[in-house]
């Protein structure tokens, strides 16, 4: 018998459904992402390269060694504590340059390239400095700082560096500095000057102070005060002879406040000593410490001149001698001075209560303006109390007469002059 329920429920029974996909794996769709974001970067750098370069350094510095802690990031870093004109420089991790700052601190593989109005003075934490002149590429070579021992050292490509190094306090430590296929090493307490000159292979170290031992291969060089070795890179020839040394400065003195009513129209008087070689001397005054800013240039056979037309501020000189060969010393240590315009109507409390004399130092008692500022013979009062009393002792003096020189200048512009005639018996 045919049932027709079950007819019915057949006629009624849903057709099977069919899913179909395809399989993509992980390696096309991260193929896929990076793509995109290729095209994204491309079309961002055509419109904006600079922003993408800048963008790029900071995640490089980002993703590169990060210190441990802030006292080592301080450690073992070096920075600049003198600028002047166009300084870059360009991290060890990093593709592009920066303009240097007083915030600048440097690292290993860092690269310092200075331009022709530039110059610039890096200090180390064991207190070795490196004067890196105009025209001039550097690399930060070595800055290990250790317990019983610092490591510092920078390379030369081209230009030059003055470098200095003070009191270690470790035997084992080391401040050195490399160029061409050379390298010196400096004793604590010294100081030299390196040239390197790519275009005609002529490489020169001077010291003026201490003493190096310069290697080249398996050679090695001692160097003295007023020594330079000359090295060949194409001959390997080395050379080593006697320098003239610089004259002494004389006057003004060091840090000297010269104070005049009319400072443009005031004639200084420079002076240096004699020294036995030189035929002529080279007198330069610049308003900065590394001469990138020279005001005045003056060459003269005797051992001094006097210069006008000097605007009140601070001014920096040195002197440069020169032998019967042409040859000239290195210069002399820079003195400060300052040109003071004399104030008219504003005057300062300056007195000299009394002076007492301890064998060859003098000491000079007193009082002037509270926050007021004094110098004697060329060297700054510190102590100077709320009240203005001061009390100042002098260096060690000669037998003989001395004129005391106490200079002083007040906030409002005011200033002072005392003289004090001193015998020492």
């Amino acid at each position: 018998m045919y049932d027709s329920r079950q007819s019915g429920s057949a006629k009624h029974a849903k057709a099977p459904v069919e899913v179909q996909w395809t399989a993509i794996s992980y390696r096309t769709v991260i193929l896929y992402v990076v793509l995109i974001v290729v095209i994204i970067g491309a079309g961002t750098y055509v419109a904006h390269p600079e922003w993408m370069a800048r963008t790029f350094d900071r995640l490089s510095r980002s993703l590169g060694a990060a210190p441990s802690g802030v006292a080592t990031l301080a450690q073992n870093q070096a920075r600049f504590v003198n600028l002047d004109g166009k300084v870059e420089i360009k991290r060890a991790n990093s593709v592009t340059w920066q303009n240097a700052d007083y915030r600048t601190t440097l690292d290993r593989g860092d690269l310092i390239r200075t331009g022709d109005d530039g110059a610039a003075r890096l200090a180390f934490v064991d207190g070795t400095t490196y004067t890196i002149k105009a025209d001039s590429f550097v690399t930060v070579e070595q800055n290990t700082i250790e317990r019983d021992q610092t490591d510092v050292a920078v390379h030369i490509s081209s230009g030059a560096v003055d470098l200095a190094t003070g009191t270690w306090q470790s035997p084992k430590s080391r401040a050195e500095v490399s160029f061409a296929n050379a390298r010196a090493s400096l004793q604590e307490n010294s100081r030299a000057a390196v040239r390197a000159d790519p275009a005609t292979n002529e490489n020169q170290i001077t010291v003026s102070a201490g003493a190096a031992d310069m290697q080249v291969g398996n050679q090695h060089v001692q160097i003295g005060e007023w020594q330079r070795v000359t090295f060949n890179q194409s001959s390997g020839e080395l050379t080593k002879t006697t320098v003239l040394a610089p004259p002494q400065l004389i006057a003004p003195l060091n840090l000297q406040p010269l104070i005049d009513a009319d400072p443009k129209r005031a004639s200084v008087h420079f002076a240096w000593s004699a020294i036995p070689d030189a035929v002529s001397y080279t007198l330069r005054v610049s308003t900065n410490s590394m001469f990138t800013r020279t005001v005045a240039e003056k060459e003269v056979t005797g051992t001094s001149v006097d210069l006008s037309g000097f605007d009140p501020g601070d001014y920096f000189w040195n002197v440069t001698a020169t032998d019967a060969h042409k040859k000239a010393s290195a210069p002399s240590d820079a003195y400060k001075f300052t040109l003071i315009a004399q104030g008219k109507t504003e005057e300062m409390l300056l007195e000299v209560d009394s002076t007492e004399i301890h064998g060859n130092v003098v000491e000079i008692i007193g009082r002037t303006e509270p926050s007021a500022a004094l110098i004697v013979n060329g060297e700054p009062v510190a102590d100077i109390a709320r009240d203005g009393h001061f009390r100042y002792f002098t260096t060690a003096l000669s037998r003989g007469s001395h004129e005391i020189v106490v200079t002083g200048q007040n906030r409002r512009g005011g200033t002072a002059i005392k003289r004090v005639s001193i015998v020492i018996p």
